[in-house]
């Protein structure tokens, strides 16, 4: 059904011209009302033929035509506190306080279309080395506009970590609108434009590479002008490209390398699109172009390899094609499966490949070392008589390989596989080419430009993670962030971020 232009009547206000696409979901309304009014979704009551508007409803059900007027009842704002209460329990803390009382992370509230900007920074703050960094840098908000995004990042990542209420990033948003104005674009109903949340990781991580300061091998803070910068360091790769002429084997090849700061993933024809395989593909590619040798147009084959791999992985599947008709970045809903570990190696150059098979060799083996030990004591505590063999050392921690390992620093185990001195003076890079995923940014919606963006966040390399909607944060597992992977109107996997394995993982 094409999209329709309805009005919604709510505390004595009439919102006209409300764009509505039937085919969405009814929760991307829901976000529309959301920028209009100030009232969250949870807390807006539609009144629609049959009852309430719910989250399930599909609105082609409802019969809508051009010119309905919606009713909404619903509080904008906070709701009224009670006044403190000394208790213990649960069920009679506030939100804040139950948050700290779970170890739960606390958000940054929606500014009007702000979701994409959230879920961005809240994946990003996964990163530990990137607020490390930041904090190096010591200098106030300035006319340097790039600068100020690592400044206002740094200032906003410490009151998030200082503060039990969900934060409105006000500076922030500021300081990103005067860097990069298409983020102030006005939407055709009135205030501010919802965005593209990769474009906007992109220009986050463009401005940090020219700001945030890296190490040198000495452990001294340089700034990139001096140096390699964190973002050089910690999220950018290295491809080396390979071009050979299909028909002149005696051609000499074309080696080049070029770097990279995020990889793209294309989404295939088929009902389901397999990163893994995928990424493979893009690997080799055909062209057409002059031959110098035979002095006209040949067919060549470039075949590409990762040469280096960052600490950190960003993979951006291309969900979203222009479409020049309607005007509007659609979004393709396939289903596309990625992994919560990703082995790089398959991927690299043949010499790259060699210096990380040690430490991919010991970080494989020590998974299945502690894999064995769960498996055992598993074991032993469906054994009936509960007792446990002497000779094997107990710790109250848990796991005995965690024990063995944390006595040993990086530079010893370095020494005992022998990892390529390369790889150990490379500060940033990765020296396993195991990664395991961190954080989700998702989208639900039709086009980049509508819907809603959630950020998603693992705690630690458990099963626990974090779901970051806005100044709603909760808890989830990791089964729920195996439905991420889209084919429908649920959220869909956008952005994936990895983190290499450490040989002390």
């Amino acid at each position: 059904m094409p999209v329709i232009k309805v009005s919604v009547k709510w505390s004595g206000k009439k919102f006209d011209d409300i764009e509505i696409d039937t085919d969405d979901a009814a929760t991307v309304f829901k976000a529309t009302l959301f920028s209009l009014t100030g009232v969250p979704p949870d807390r807006q009551k539609i009144m629609v033929k049959g009852g309430m508007l719910k989250e399930e409803t599909d609105l082609n059900s409802l019969g809508i035509k051009a010119g309905h007027q919606f009713m909404m009842m619903g509080t904008a704002g906070e709701l009224p506190k009670e006044p403190p209460k000394k208790t213990v329990f649960l069920e009679d803390m506030s939100g804040s306080e139950l948050a700290q009382a779970m170890e739960i992370p606390n958000g940054l509230v929606n500014l009007g279309n702000t979701c994409y900007m959230n879920a961005t920074l809240q994946t990003l703050r996964a990163i530990p080395e990137l607020q490390d960094a930041m904090k190096q840098l010591s200098v106030p908000l300035s006319s340097n506009p790039r600068q100020n995004i690592a400044v206002s990042l740094r200032d906003l990542y410490r009151l998030l970590d200082t503060t039990p209420e969900a934060v409105p990033p006000l500076v922030f948003l500021q300081v990103l609108r005067s860097a990069f104005p298409q983020y102030a674009e006005q939407s055709a109903r009135g205030g501010y434009a919802q965005q593209d949340a990769e474009e906007c990781w992109t220009s986050l991580v463009s401005s940090l590479k020219d700001t945030v300061p890296g190490k040198d091998n000495e452990g001294k803070w340089v700034k990139p002008s001096e140096g390699r910068g964190w973002v050089e360091e910690y999220m950018t790769g290295e491809m080396e490209h390979t071009l050979t002429c299909d028909e002149d084997p005696n051609e000499p090849k074309k080696i080049s390398t070029d770097t990279f700061s995020k990889i793209q993933i294309n989404i295939s024809q088929g009902v389901v699109t397999y990163m893994a395989s995928e990424l493979e593909q893009s690997l080799t590619s055909s062209l057409e172009k002059r031959s110098e040798s035979l002095d006209r147009n040949a067919k060549y084959t470039q075949k590409s390899a990762f040469s280096r791999l960052p600490a950190y992985l960003a993979v951006q599947f291309v969900r979203f094609q222009w479409k020049p008709q309607e005007g509007v970045k659609a979004k393709i809903l396939k289903r596309v499966k990625f992994p919560f570990e990703l082995d790089m190696n398959p991927y690299t150059t043949k010499e790259l490949a060699e210096k990380l098979k040690p430490g991919r060799d010991y970080v494989r083996k020590r998974a299945d070392e502690k894999e064995a030990e769960k498996k055992k004591s598993k074991a032993e505590k469906r054994d009936a008589s509960g007792e446990v063999k002497k000779s094997e050392p107990q710790t109250s921690g848990g796991d005995p390989m965690d024990v063995v390992q944390t006595s040993k620093t990086v530079e010893q185990v370095y020494g005992e596989i022998g990892l390529a001195t390369e790889l150990r003076t490379d500060i940033g890079a990765s020296v396993t080419g195991i990664y395991d995923l961190i954080g989700v940014v998702t989208h639900i919606g039709r086009t980049a430009e509508g819907g809603h963006y959630i950020g998603w966040v693992r705690k630690g390399l458990t099963d626990d993670w974090f779901k970051f909607d806005d100044d709603k944060v909760s808890p989830v597992r990791t089964e729920d962030i195996t439905k991420l992977e889209g084919g429908g109107e649920y959220h869909a996997a956008y952005i994936c971020l990895y983190k290499t394995r450490s040989l002390l993982d």
